[in-house]
């Protein structure tokens, strides 16, 4: 109980509960719609990612200014790598918020928006976002590989891996949410079931290295 608070005081920590639920309950009405005894409820935890979804974008209003700001704080670090594709993924994330505030605007009906233009648009960026999150990741493990000895040995790798499970855990991340926006787009053919289910690991990933920092990969 003590950790529901504590995820709950955080506006992040909320944020990745509200997405475990949105995508915990796509993949529930995605393989429970072709059960009789079971479609009524598909139909109504359909509704509710729906509503999961919506409340989400409303709780990251104003977060594309926290996004460009992580990444005006980013231009001095010293590893250029890194500080690269931080700052890109920051400008293409702030980008993805900006858009999404497009799409909530019209969903709630205060303004007449295309949402079908808007939707690609973010996940364009979101996409970006990953990819250049996905390119650091690549980029820490072959740094903490060159520190190894006998690196082409695969147990050696594994083994220097699990040393470093910020990494593999942001790497697993990453990877999980690379298909939610490809799928998006049309260019990956993902079921909503596995959308979901990709979603669901990424967001208990996510909530373990809030409760856990140790396992975050810094700086993100």
């Amino acid at each position: 109980m003590d950790i529901v608070v504590r995820l709950n005081e955080q506006t992040a920590g909320r944020d990745k509960i509200i997405r475990l639920l949105q995508y915990g309950s796509r993949a529930y009405w995605y393989y429970a719609q072709n059960a009789q005894s079971t479609r009524f409820s598909a139909e109504i935890l359909r509704s509710l990612e729906f509503t999961f979804s919506s409340f989400r974008k409303l709780l990251r209003l104003g977060r594309c200014l926290d996004s460009l700001y992580s990444a005006l704080k980013m231009m001095k670090y010293p590893d250029p790598t890194v500080k690269i594709t931080l700052i890109m993924a920051k400008i293409a994330n702030a980008l993805y918020l900006l858009a999404d505030h497009f799409i909530w605007v019209g969903r709630v009906g205060i303004l007449k928006v295309n949402l079908e233009k808007w939707n690609r648009v973010a996940n364009k960026y979101w996409l970006i976002t990953i990819i250049m999150s996905l390119m650091r990741d690549i980029y820490e493990i072959v740094k903490i590989l060159k520190h190894e000895k006998n690196i082409f040995k695969q147990y050696q790798i594994v083994s220097c891996l699990r040393n470093h499970k910020e990494v593999m855990m942001d790497t697993v991340k990453n990877g999980c949410d690379l298909f939610i926006p490809l799928t998006a787009l049309g260019i990956t053919k993902c079921t909503p079931g596995t959308v979901g289910l990709l979603g669901i690991i990424s967001s208990f990933i996510g909530l373990y290295t809030i409760i856990n920092p140790l396992y975050k990969l810094t700086p993100s």
